[in-house]
């Protein structure tokens, strides 16, 4: 008990978690966007793999890290101008879409990469960013380190939830988003497009993923490797549903599977570990989340139409 407690009350392991943590939100709050709306992204796996590799791609070839960013958002945008086409004007299957989003998504982008790097055995490294410490609350004990010494994407990712939050609760634009996943009609009764309102929801939540996607490379690691988005993505829907499709309780969702994450890392390096099985250790993070999820998700309110598609003058 005493060497989990070390790994608990020490900086390092909050700063760990609040790494770790970044993707997460950034695909979760994308993942938000587009069920708010009401629709169903289940491409969020693949267009994470496509952000990862074509951010990564794009500073190995020489664009700055901000522009290789830029670009990974520009990627999972236009997969995700392909989902909501495919969803919302022509009403086809959420699941279905989504899945075959996937697939394109993670097959484009191993296609690619041996197109541009055949000979390649191990992957190219890039200078990834830095950390960059806030004056001052970087020297805060424990809370300095944690939060104020990650990287510039790191930042990001909670200015991210944030201004989606009160996007989503204090404007005119987030109630309309928020109305077209409760009650279509009433929107389009207010003289609103349902269906522009939800092909840009699923188009800016898309980009989002892929800057998730782009964080790996980008920030915690200075290469792409094929399974790194690990899946991540299923991660970051399940996510959503145990923050009651509110941005807050979502980016603490993901902050405490992170924190499991971190915790089965440096628990195998502890005389526990030796004990048993490295497979128990993996599978912590992901059963913890289910058993928080099914705790959580009992009193969570479902937008009324995700997943219904919606013909404009149906009722």
């Amino acid at each position: 008990m005493s060497e989990l407690f070390d790994i608990l009350v020490s900086a390092g392991f909050w700063a760990a978690v609040i790494r770790i943590a970044s993707p997460l939100i950034f695909a979760t709050i994308g993942e938000l966007i587009c069920e708010r709306a009401g629709v169903l992204n289940l491409g969020i796996e693949g267009i994470m793999v496509i952000g990862a590799f074509t951010g990564w791609l794009a500073v190995y070839q020489g664009m700055p890290l901000w522009a290789g960013v830029g670009v990974a958002m520009g990627a999972g945008m236009l997969f995700g101008l392909l989902h909501a086409t495919l969803t919302v004007p022509f009403g086809l299957s959420q699941h279905v879409v989504g899945l075959g989003i996937t697939l394109l998504a993670t097959s484009t982008s191993s296609f690619a990469y041996r197109l541009v790097l055949p000979e390649v055995t191990s992957p190219p490294k890039i200078e990834p960013f830095q950390p960059l410490p806030i004056p001052f609350l970087s020297d805060i004990p424990v809370l300095g380190e944690a939060l104020f010494s990650q990287t510039a994407l790191t930042y990001l990712a909670f200015g991210v939830a944030i201004l989606v939050a009160w996007v989503l609760f204090r404007t005119p634009l987030g109630l309309a988003l928020r109305a077209t996943g409760e009650n279509p009609s009433a929107v389009e009764a207010q003289g609103l497009s349902v269906t522009g309102i939800r092909m840009g929801a699923v188009i800016l939540g898309s980009g989002l993923m892929a800057v998730g996607g782009a964080f790996l490379t980008l920030s915690a690691f200075s290469s792409f490797y094929f399974e790194m988005v690990n899946g991540r993505g299923w991660i970051c829907v399940a996510l959503v549903v145990f923050g009651a499709w509110r941005p807050g309780k979502a980016v603490l969702g993901a902050i405490l599977f992170a924190a499991f994450d971190a915790l089965q890392i440096r628990l195998q390096q502890t005389p526990i570990g030796a004990l048993l099985p490295y497979q128990i250790f993996l599978m912590a993070p992901y059963f913890m989340s289910i058993l928080a999820l099914i705790l959580m998700s009992r009193r969570a309110e479902v937008p009324a139409s995700l997943m219904v598609p919606y013909n404009k003058g149906e009722r």
